[in-house]
């Protein structure tokens, strides 16, 4: 077939303007998808973010608790027929009353509460804890402070300690009858890009100590690093980073508090009943949830501690009241 002009003109592609109206389309298209993607994944790292505070919260309380109903247990072999005699019928470990300022830190009372206290080590003093690439070595005691007076106020109330004694048995072991000290404790944290101080928030640690004690000797003392005889004991593990604040309040059978410095009142840490918690988290990243700074309200069991920031941060916080089983008289 023999091409005229008139069937070239019928075989040529789009025109120009027809390219320009097809490339805004594919623009608007585009621009469309990436606004839709954006809004689904800010969507996601928010749900995500407030389920991994929620979550966080709930296995640090789960931990918290347990420890707690265990404050106080005592182990008691007792004398029956055919029992081996080189067992004690009874736990026979020194007990450390910690009723003076140089004792107080050795006590074995079931539960102690050291108000606004980060640390836990008062007489050794630093913890030499691992904190990762990324971050850079804080003092352990060095309070966080904002940008601003009201926010250096509320980040620098943070955060209570509480040290919980209990005991336990192992007749396959040196040493059968065991008392532990578990202690929950905040450290202050900053993040760095670089040289660069990025981001600036406390966390919680765990403790883990044993009080070794051989038979043939009438005192003892806590440890953590003979891996010999407490292996699964150490000094500070990280539990759970972006904490805001921690709070503990011992409560006696008829709700009221209870002081629990050991040298102020030995005896009234046996009426402990109940222990107030309260954990308040935050947000890893103010970027995606608020589109602005807001007014955040971190609420607290004192007044004097409900104080509030300013920022792009969310925050959660967990109120729980665990109570006490195994505490009884001084063991």
């Amino acid at each position: 077939m023999t091409l005229t002009a008139k069937n070239i003109k019928k075989s040529l592609g789009f025109t120009l303007i027809e390219i320009l109206i097809g490339i805004v389309i594919s623009t608007i298209m585009m621009a469309a998808m990436f606004t839709t993607y954006n809004v689904v994944n800010n969507t996601y790292s928010q749900v995500s973010d407030v389920a991994s505070i929620s979550r966080a919260g709930r296995d640090v309380v789960s931990m918290m608790m347990r420890d707690v109903r265990m404050a106080g247990f005592k182990y008691y072999y007792g004398v029956f027929a055919g029992a081996e005699e080189d067992i004690p019928a009874q736990d026979y470990l020194q007990y450390v009353t910690g009723d003076t300022e140089d004792t107080k830190y050795e006590s074995h009372a079931p539960i102690i509460i050291y108000k606004d206290t980060l640390n836990y080590k008062e007489i050794d003093g630093y913890i030499a804890v691992n904190k990762g690439s990324g971050y850079k070595g804080v003092s352990p005691d060095t309070k966080i402070t904002g940008k601003d007076a009201e926010e250096t106020k509320s980040l620098s109330l943070c955060c209570d300690r509480i040290h919980i004694v209990y005991g336990d048995f192992d007749a396959n072991t040196e040493q059968q009858y065991k008392k532990y000290r578990i202690s929950y404790f905040a450290l202050p944290m900053e993040k760095m890009s670089g040289s660069v101080t990025v981001d600036k928030y406390y966390a919680i640690y765990r403790s883990k100590e044993s009080w070794k004690q051989p038979t043939i000797d009438d005192s003892g003392r806590w440890i953590t690093e003979e891996s010999e005889f407490c292996p699964d004991c150490y000094q500070a593990e990280l539990m759970r980073e972006y904490l805001v604040d921690m709070e503990f309040i011992a409560l006696d059978r008829y709700g009221e508090r209870i002081n629990t410095d050991p040298a102020e009142d030995h005896n009234k840490l046996y009426d402990i009943r109940s222990v107030d918690i309260k954990l308040t988290f935050r947000s890893s990243s103010p970027k995606g949830y608020f589109k602005r700074k807001i007014k955040n309200v971190i609420k607290s069991f004192d007044e004097d501690r409900m104080e509030s920031i300013t920022d792009s941060f969310h925050r959660e916080s967990i109120f729980v009241t665990v109570h006490t089983r195994n505490i009884g008289e001084p063991f």
